[in-house]
């Protein structure tokens, strides 16, 4: 029943996509990784969807990878096939047209604070925790680490990394892992007005943005330069463009293509 790990729910332009082993702390197995890469390529190629949220089931956001499931697997070829999915599944996240948001409203652990750090935006509950935990039980958080060093400061991932100790949402914040930090009766509404926001911009926009951000963080700096230089050039050819432009001087509301 791989269809029922991951419930989709959509409503005004956004697609809400739950993680369902709330008993696992939705912990990641081979068969949630493949219903959630799934249901993101449809929703990459559905144009009715602006964005998107990125939940979980029950009192935990993700918990990581299903360690009974590796116990019940000890098989180099079982390991290796499980991190190929996995990262695969971190890059449909990066890759999705559109922006992604991640609310956090309990532990969000390893690959769980992997899925964290590769979504576009995130908003954690003041309740949440955070951990890269697997030096605890000898298992390095190795690919966990891929997103989170890039996106918090070298010596707090390194923190993060080698320590294995929880922090709280407040210091998630700080070191750059979460956007903001709402109360917990907060959360949904603090997660609905940032999609409102997203949801006001052009989709055309947004995509090429997305695109090119996550493109050029990996370049150097002369090549960034050279590749945006043309991604801006494109964009400004865009009908988008022309009518957010034209908007903007006539003091106007532009009205998207909807593309």
């Amino acid at each position: 029943m791989t269809d029922d790990l991951v419930l989709r729910q959509d409503s005004a332009s956004v697609a809400t996509l739950t993680l369902n082993r709330p008993q696992q702390r939705n912990a990641l197995s081979r068969a949630m990784i493949a219903a959630l890469r799934a249901e993101l390529a449809r929703v990459a190629s559905d144009a009715s969807v602006k964005a998107v949220i990125l939940a979980g089931a029950g009192p935990g956001f993700c918990s990581g990878h299903d360690l009974k499931e590796i116990q019940a697997n000890p098989d180099p070829a079982f390991y290796a096939a499980l991190f190929e999915e996995c990262a695969a599944l971190m890059l449909a996240l990066q890759a999705l047209p559109q922006p992604v948001i991640a609310r956090v409203h309990g532990i969000a652990t390893a690959a769980g604070c992997q899925l964290v750090a590769t979504c576009d935006l995130a908003i954690a509950s003041s309740a949440a925790t955070f951990a890269t935990p697997g030096v605890h039980i000898g298992l390095f958080c190795s690919t966990p680490m891929v997103a989170l060093s890039r996106i918090v400061p070298r010596k707090r991932a390194l923190e993060m990394l080698m320590l294995g100790e929880a922090i709280n949402a407040e210091t998630a914040a700080a070191f750059g892992l979460v956007n903001a930090v709402v109360a917990p009766d907060d959360l949904d509404s603090a997660v609905a007005g940032l999609t409102a926001r997203l949801t006001a911009k052009s989709p055309l926009t947004l995509r090429i943005g997305k695109e090119a951000f996550y493109r050029q963080d990996e370049m150097t700096t002369t090549d960034a330069y050279a590749y945006t230089a043309a991604v801006m050039a494109r964009n400004l050819a865009t009908y988008d463009a022309s009518e957010g432009i034209n908007a903007f001087l006539a003091k106007r509301i532009p009205i998207w293509s909807g593309a």
